[in-house]
């Protein structure tokens, strides 16, 4: 009787050991799976899904009309085709604007959109899509470069020697304001003055009118040695006077005879790349 009454005893000592085992804490914290002999680690609840944006590239694809294509990843990729924002911020209000969007393709998108010469900020946009949240790339500041008549914002000041004569086409006749009939005596010469500021680059197209040789040529300024310049045969033409002219603000285009019996008479189609 005493030796069953210390076996029970003994078997009771031991469930009441087994049940009163404690929990590693450990594995409360993580919830750790150890079924079917292997371990996983279940993330704790704080852990939120996170997508990033970013514009891996950017630039004026279209000088002449404006275009500016931009180059972005999403990742993880979302929902194929899924619209994918490019905002400017307006320096005026301060504020973000939507001023196209491209669809996405895998992890990539290409938005195309036509803005004026401008030196901005932009920056893509993806809306939330579960089970990420919405996301913003970082800012990038752009130059976009833009091709201008020579004479859209008139001319400074023009002068010469020998009856200088600047005539810039009007607008019903010249809407894109670049062309323009540069004359004067002969042995004379004749110069107009533009405001190059934010301008890079300079091309013009050069026809010779007159009955001997005249030569174009263009100056920072009223600096006396030329950029650029190009003698001209008797009634021919240059259809390629070019030039970089980043960091002068004011531009001189100056046409000079050289051996006619008129006079100097050059006719231009001139333009400024700008990003104003």
């Amino acid at each position: 009787m005493v030796r069953r009454l210390v076996v029970a005893l003994t078997g009771l000592s031991l469930v009441l050991t087994a049940c009163a085992a404690p929990i590693a804490p450990a594995d409360a914290a993580i919830g750790t799976d150890r079924s079917a002999g292997t371990t996983s680690v279940v993330q704790p609840a704080s852990a939120v899904a996170t997508r990033s944006a970013k514009i891996t590239g950017i630039k004026t694809s279209n000088a002449t009309t404006g275009v500016i294509t931009v180059n972005g990843s999403i990742v993880p990729a979302p929902a194929e085709g899924t619209r994918i924002r490019l905002h400017q911020l307006n320096p005026a209000t301060k504020k973000w604007q939507e001023i196209g969007y491209g669809l996405s393709k895998g992890t990539t998108v290409v938005v195309t959109v036509k803005q004026p010469a401008s030196v901005r900020d932009y920056r893509l946009a993806v809306y939330a899509q579960a089970p990420y949240p919405a996301a913003t790339s970082s800012v990038v500041t752009f130059h976009h470069y833009v091709w201008r008549g020579l004479f859209k914002r008139g001319v400074l000041a023009s002068g010469g020697k020998g009856n200088p004569q600047l005539t810039v086409i009007p607008p019903n006749e010249g809407p894109r304001r670049s062309e323009a009939d540069f004359l004067a005596d002969k042995g004379g010469f004749v110069w107009g003055e533009i405001d190059s500021t934010g301008c890079s680059h300079f091309k013009s197209w050069l026809g010779n009118l007159t009955d001997g040789d005249a030569r174009a040529s263009l100056h920072n300024g009223p600096r006396a040695k030329a950029i650029a310049s190009v003698r001209m045969k008797m009634e021919t033409e240059k259809p390629d006077f070019t030039a970089k002219i980043l960091g002068i603000t004011k531009l001189r285009m100056q046409v000079t005879d050289v051996a006619s019996g008129y006079g100097p008479y050059i006719s231009v189609d001139s333009y400024l790349l700008c990003t104003n």
